[in-house]
């Protein structure tokens, strides 16, 4: 009966004419810039839940990405034999999502935490591409099950310590241990440079839709994580964030240098979320102000804009048959509207104005020069080659010259340029309503 139900709701959207969607954009920007976010600052829902601002922020980031990911299901789900299968796993996707920013008791964030990988697990392997899907699966699993039981046990130590897990009774505990075992699972879920392996594979091995949820939400989870344990280890960070920052500042750069010789477009987004998750941890360990704002925007900018940046791969892939540059070339004679987008995410993708990426990237600039002056030089070279990859992806796409074996391919139609119009509108609108994120 669900499914039956998607599929009418479904068709309704599809059928809808052009000025109803423009009247129901038109009425969602009006509500983006008139609706205060005080009225949010912390509410209790019941029991171990409630929300503040910064689950707001992330709840609604997993909303708007898993209904964009059904949009670009729809070969999936046009299939009888497991759409039931794929919508079921989608159901439990976004209520562990939901339940994991909406829990206030850290044991109860942790359970939700590791059942979200769950989801993207079976679509890895259930609806990947090729036979090293289950390899890119057992990468998913060890890599983050490996760095959480020691979270597991650093959670049990905070019980006998404070005899509550709720997050609001956490006081510094000044522990070197408890700091290890606090933080590492959040840095490997982001991830951070020498614990990132895991997110090329199941990238490259997934269908577009755990591409798109790895990449506009689960990615986020380690720096959400790390926003809410702070507080338990500030005196010890103080110390060592140094050690945090070189490692993720270094190992950014040297990724942005990489970028440049990938011959993989999703390969290559994949390799740039590792840059811009560097740039949060190294805001987020600089421990003031702007780090944690800019983090947080830098996040949601992220979240939608190599989002739509995989829709956009997928999109060449279904028509021309591959992701390599060397065959995608000259694509603006077939898909001139389709080079439009590229330009839009890609210069998004490069913190161009009006993006959410520009403000959160001069945040977390401030933030980590404010900290130490001697990382500018390599803050320089990350936003160099940033640029620099994201101009070669649409030079080396759109110009040259077409590959000749492509006789016919099918034209881009209403629904997907909806999915791009959808990731790349609140973009660039939420830079009009910046107090939603100055917390």
């Amino acid at each position: 009966m669900l499914k039956y139900l998607f599929f009418c709701l479904f068709f309704f959207f599809l059928k809808s004419s052009f000025w109803m969607v423009m009247y129901a954009m038109m009425i969602l920007f009006i509500l983006i810039v008139s609706i205060d976010i005080n009225i949010f600052m912390f509410s209790n829902l019941v029991g171990w839940m409630g929300v503040d601002f910064v689950s707001l922020l992330m709840v609604s980031l997993s909303a708007w990405i898993c209904f964009l990911m059904m949009l670009s299901s729809f070969n999936i789900l046009s299939n009888n034999i497991f759409s039931s299968l794929f919508l079921l796993n989608m159901i439990f996707m976004i209520l562990m999502l939901l339940l994991t920013f909406f829990s206030m008791d850290l044991f109860m964030f942790y359970f939700f935490f590791e059942g979200s990988i769950l989801p993207v697990l079976f679509l890895v392997i259930g609806w990947g591409y090729q036979p090293e899907r289950i390899q890119a699966g057992i990468y998913l699993i060890f890599y983050t099950l490996f760095a959480s039981l020691p979270l597991l046990m650093g959670i049990f130590y905070l019980y006998k310590l404070f005899l509550s897990m709720d997050f609001f009774f956490f006081i510094d505990c000044n522990n070197m241990i408890m700091y290890f075992l606090m933080i590492m699972a959040f840095l490997v879920k982001m991830p951070m440079y020498f614990v990132h392996l895991w997110l090329p594979k199941a990238h490259v091995e997934g269908p577009v839709s755990s591409s798109m949820i790895l990449a506009g939400v689960m990615l986020k989870l380690g720096g959400y994580g790390l926003i809410r344990v702070l507080k338990l280890i500030m005196l010890i960070s103080s110390k060592l964030s140094i050690f945090w920052v070189s490692i993720s500042l270094m190992g950014g750069a040297w990724i942005s240098f990489m970028c440049l010789h990938q011959m993989d477009l999703k390969l290559l987004i994949a390799y740039s979320s590792v840059v811009h998750m560097s740039l949060v941890i190294g805001g987020l360990m600089s421990m003031n102000y702007l780090g944690v704002t800019g983090s947080l925007i830098l996040m949601i900018g992220h979240g939608l804009c190599s989002s739509g940046l995989f829709v956009l791969i997928n999109l060449m892939y279904e028509r021309v048959g591959s992701r390599s540059i060397l065959i995608n070339k000259g694509l603006i004679n077939l898909f001139p509207i389709l080079t439009l987008w590229w330009f839009l995410l890609l210069s998004s993708n490069m913190a161009a104005p009006p993006s959410l990426n520009l403000f959160g990237e001069i945040s977390l600039l401030m933030s980590i020069i404010s900290w130490s002056k001697m990382n500018l030089l390599i803050l320089m070279i990350i936003s160099f080659f940033s640029a620099s990859y994201s101009i070669y992806v649409f030079v080396a796409s759109q110009h040259g010259s077409l590959l000749k074996g492509l006789n016919f391919v099918k034209m881009v139609n209403f629904r997907e340029i909806l999915i791009l119009f959808l990731h790349w509108v609140p973009l660039n609108i939420l830079i009009l309503k910046m107090d939603y994120f100055l917390i």
